[in-house]
């Protein structure tokens, strides 16, 4: 098949080695985060938040987060050019959907007279909140769209990255008090691979056939 979203879709792969040398523009990341800011969501709730690991600091710190476990990811910390912790919301809440809906009426999606009927939306939020007021399984599947949408526009821009969920969360909370309140169960490593290293690159695409994992009806 011939198409550009193939051709994209074809070429990238997780990287197993970057070259350090290498750094992501200015002009590609302005790309990048506007992507991952127009990231869908259910009931366009953004439960999240995106911290970027660009600075030597930056990444000293979250080189320190793999101090205890998933070992194998932890030369990426330092050698990709920037990463990206996807971190999610624990409790998400009602004055947190009213920002949402604030910025619709600004944007004018939502008519200020609305705007308690706009709330109706926060239904799916109550469906998957415990007791406890623990909604973090639904805040989590939010922050993998936005990953899923970021890996795509970086493959169109000729970007290499490894989704990582080998990650200590508890660890990189600790080192990162800038996530208080946020989970991040999943980070984005990008960059360009050192291609004499990274054995990935020259393995061939495998992915099960169409015909056994969709049925048209």
């Amino acid at each position: 098949m011939s198409h550009q979203i193939i051709t994209d879709l074809e070429s990238r792969h997780t990287v197993k080695h970057y070259d350090a040398s290498k750094r992501i523009s200015v002009a590609d990341l302005e790309v990048i985060y506007e992507a991952l800011r127009l990231s869908p969501s259910s009931i366009n709730s953004q439960p999240w938040k995106f911290i970027v690991i660009e600075s030597d600091t930056a990444k000293q710190r979250l080189h320190d987060t793999f101090a205890n476990k998933f070992q194998f990811n932890q030369k990426h910390a330092k050698t990709a050019s920037h990463t990206i912790l996807f971190a999610h919301k624990k409790n998400y809440v009602r004055a947190d959907y009213e920002k949402v809906i604030n910025t619709d009426i600004q944007a004018g999606r939502t008519k200020p007279e609305n705007k308690e009927q706009a709330f109706g939306a926060f239904t799916f939020v109550d469906m998957n909140t415990d007791d406890q007021g623990n909604n973090a399984a639904w805040t989590k599947s939010q922050a993998y769209l936005a990953l899923g949408s970021t890996m795509h526009a970086l493959a169109r821009l000729n970007i290499d990255s490894t989704p990582m969920e080998g990650v200590d969360h508890e660890l990189i909370s600790e080192l990162f008090p800038e996530l208080e309140g946020y989970q991040c169960d999943v980070a984005l490593a990008m960059g360009y691979n050192d291609a004499t290293e990274d054995y990935n690159a020259a393995l061939p695409k495998s992915r099960l056939a169409l015909e056994n994992i969709m049925t048209v009806l």
